[in-house]
């Protein structure tokens, strides 16, 4: 009879298979080249077929081939931003626990850029840089680190109290010193999960603003510019020019959502720890 795998181990087979359809995914899409993204008009419009699994567009561009080339872009722009973000939010909590002033500074600006709507102040920020891709990744790094960093800054005051903290203080250390010995080591498991899940939020906000037209160049096959350009196509018939990339860029943000709840449970010393 077969031992059944412990919850720990299902969450690490969880993760890993998360991980490798996310790697097999970009390096697909990093070895696409400009032929296979090629206009071929004698094949515009074609359904879903065993040649062309997600069907042609109506410049007979393979959908399969921009769907995969559109989600590496995606992963680009979240990567970039989510790194961007957590720099942020790591920043400016470990400066909220220098003194009242800058800790009072740094809750207004969380406060205030948690009371403006999301998309309003993302469009106003992508706009003001000029949109783009440089501009999407700093209205998204700009927009994605409040919540981060609230939670930091909860995690730094609980360390704040503990006693090896208060003996460090009492030896001369410096904040510095003690922001890197003491509160990084701590910040570490909070800092992977976060990053880890600003990613679908930053890759979903990446194709509502290009969607809209104020986020990456026509001349991207981002999945935003390909659903707002299937949008003049649907009522012809050809549903599957939004469907499957639409299907894809889900499929893609729930992975990074499962990856973030699972390496937040094995990092749970409850949740890693307990059987099935």
């Amino acid at each position: 009879m077969k031992r059944r795998l412990n919850l720990r181990q299902r969450t690490l087979t969880t993760i890993i298979m998360a991980f490798l359809l996310l790697v097999t995914m970009v390096f697909t899409g990093l070895f696409i080249g400009e032929n296979q993204l090629a206009i071929n008009i004698e094949d515009r419009n074609s359904p879903p077929s065993f040649a062309n699994l997600f069907g042609t567009d109506w410049l007979g561009r393979d959908m399969l081939t921009r769907t995969i080339k559109g989600l590496t872009l995606s992963l680009a722009v979240g990567m970039l931003a989510a790194v961007s973000s957590t720099i942020i939010a790591l920043i400016l909590s470990i400066l909220a626990s220098w003194n009242r002033t800058i800790d009072y500074i740094v809750t207004w600006l969380i406060d205030l850029f948690l009371s403006v709507p999301h998309i309003v102040l993302l469009l106003l920020i992508t706009f003001a840089f000029g949109g783009g891709f440089e501009g999407i990744v700093i209205g998204l790094a700009l927009t994605h680190w409040p919540s981060l960093a609230r939670v930091l800054r909860s995690e730094i005051l609980q360390v704040k109290t503990a006693e090896y903290v208060g003996v460090s203080r009492k030896l001369g250390k410096s904040q510095l010193w003690i922001a890197r010995h003491h509160f990084l080591p701590h910040l570490i498991p909070q800092l992977l999960i976060g990053f880890i899940l600003l990613f679908p939020h930053a890759i979903l906000h990446e194709a509502a603003i290009t969607f809209l037209g104020f986020g990456l160049s026509t001349e991207q096959p981002a999945i935003g510019i390909i659903l707002s350009e299937s949008m003049r196509y649907l009522s012809t018939g050809m549903w599957w020019l939004a469907f499957f990339p639409g299907l894809a860029l889900l499929l893609m943000v729930g992975i990074f959502d499962l990856l973030g709840q699972h390496i937040r449970r094995l990092i749970d010393p409850f949740h890693g720890q307990k059987g099935s």
